[in-house]
C-alpha cells in the first residue's frame, strides 16, 4: 500500500497508483455532523480526517504581529488584512459574509497606506512542526486564496469594483494586488525553504468562471492575471513541485494557458456548468492535467438520495478514474443542505470504487 504522499505525487503524474488520492472540503455544519457520527470533538479536525482516509494536509504559518484593522461591532476582522464579515443567515444555517467594503473607493493613496502584513509577521516553525506531525501524508501550501486577484480584492473593494477594475487596467487596483502578491510571494517561498523538500504541492486561485463562461476575458487573464500567477509557478518550479489551480465555474477557457504555464493539476470542475463536463475535460486534458473535485456540492450529494448520489458518484469515477491523474474532491466545501448519509457515502464509497 501506497503513503498518501506517494499517491498524491504519483497521481500529478498520471502514474499508477493503489487507490484515487481523498480530499475533504466542507463547511462548518457539515463538519460538527461528521465529527459527531464518528464520536469526535468539535475541534478534532485531525481525527476526522482519519476517519475519512483524507491524503491533502495544508501547511499554514499563524499570524503573531500587530493587529493592524481593529475589531468593529458587528463583524468579524482580519486583524492582518482588514477584511470584514458579517454573519448573514439562510434556509439551512448561514455565513460570516463580506458585506462591508471598506476599500469601495478605491484611490491610490488608498492603495498604498491600507495596512498589510509584513511576511516578518508569521511563525514559521508551524511549517518544521508540521512537516513531522504529517511524514507521509501529502503537504501543499496555499489554497484558493493563493495568488487570488479579483476574489480576494472583492473582499475590500466589493467585486463590481474588482471586475471593473481589471477591464480598465486601474493602476490603484494592481497596486493593492501587487502589494499584496508580494507579500504572499514572499511567505510561500519562505516556507518552502524551511520545509527542505517536504511539500509536495502548491495551490493557487482565482475565480475565473460563471455557469455559462468566463467571468473576464482571455484577453484580460493573459494581460493582467497570468503574468502574476506566473511568478507563483516559476517558485513552485524552483522548488521542484507541481502547481494545482482553483477555479470556480466554467473556465476551461484558460486550460490552455495554464498548461503553457507549467499548471498541473485543476481544481474544483463543477460537472453542471458550460465546458466542463466531466466526459469533455477528460478528453480534451485528461492527458495533460490531473483533475481534483467534479462531485458537485450543488447537485445529487446535496439534492439526490444515497442511491441517486451513489449512481452519479459511480459515473463520475468511470470517467474520472482510467489513465489516472484524478483526485476525489467535493467541488466546493460541503454544504449545509447535504444529508448526512450523503456526505458519508462520499467518502466510504469513493474509498471502495476508487481503488485501481
Amino acid at each position: 500500500m501506497l503513503t498518501s504522499r506517494e499517491r498524491v505525487i504519483r497521481t500529478f503524474y498520471h502514474e499508477k497508483t493503489d487507490r484515487i488520492p481523498i480530499d475533504y472540503l466542507t463547511n462548518a455544519g457539515i463538519d460538527r455532523k461528521l465529527k459527531k457520527h464518528f464520536g469526535l470533538r468539535e475541534d478534532d479536525d485531525e481525527g476526522l480526517r482519519q476517519a475519512l482516509h483524507v491524503d491533502f494536509r495544508e501547511v499554514t504559518v499563524p499570524y503573531t504581529g500587530p493587529e493592524l484593522h481593529p475589531p468593529r461591532p458587528g463583524l468579524i476582522v482580519d486583524p492582518a488584512w482588514g477584511f470584514r464579515r458579517k454573519w448573514v443567515t439562510h434556509n439551512w444555517g448561514g455565513y460570516w459574509e463580506f458585506t462591508d467594503f471598506p476599500l469601495k473607493d478605491l484611490t491610490m493613496e488608498k492603495a498604498e497606506s491600507w495596512p498589510m502584513p509584513s511576511p516578518d509577521d508569521f511563525d514559521y516553525s508551524a511549517v518544521t512542526e508540521q512537516c513531522n506531525q504529517w511524514k507521509d501524508l501529502a503537504l501543499y501550501v496555499g489554497n484558493p486564496g493563493l495568488g487570488d486577484m479579483m476574489n480576494t480584492t472583492g473582499f475590500w473593494c466589493g467585486m463590481e469594483v474588482a471586475y471593473i477594475s481589471v477591464g480598465l487596467r486601474d493602476p490603484a487596483w494592481l497596486r493593492l494586488i501587487d502589494r499584496r502578491l508580494a507579500i504572499q510571494l514572499e511567505m510561500t517561498e519562505r516556507m518552502l525553504e524551511i520545509a527542505k523538500g517536504r511539500i509536495d504541492f502548491m495551490w493557487l486561485g482565482e475565480d475565473l468562471g460563471q455557469q455559462t463562461g468566463p467571468l473576464i476575458s482571455l484577453k484580460d487573464y493573459r494581460e493582467v492575471l497570468r503574468p502574476r500567477h506566473q511568478k507563483f509557478v516559476d517558485l513552485a518550479k524552483a522548488y521542484g513541485i507541481p502547481v494545482m489551480f482553483h477555479s470556480c465555474g466554467s473556465s476551461s477557457w484558460a486550460f490552455e494557458d495554464f498548461i503553457e504555464m507549467g499548471i498541473s493539476a485543476i481544481d474544483t470542475l463543477q460537472p453542471e456548468v458550460a465546458n466542463m463536463e466531466p466526459a469533455y475535460l477528460k478528453a480534451t486534458y485528461g492527458d495533460r492535467l490531473a483533475f481534483h473535485g467534479m462531485i458537485s456540492t450543488a447537485g445529487p450529494l446535496a439534492t439526490g438520495t444515497a442511491d441517486e448520489f451513489k449512481k452519479s458518484l459511480r459515473e463520475i469515477l468511470s470517467i474520472m478514474m482510467p489513465g489516472g491523474g484524478y483526485f476525489l474532491s467535493p467541488t466546493h466545501e460541503i454544504q449545509d443542505n447535504t444529508p448526512l448519509e450523503n456526505a458519508l457515502a462520499l467518502y466510504e464509497m469513493g474509498l471502495k470504487w476508487g481503488t485501481y
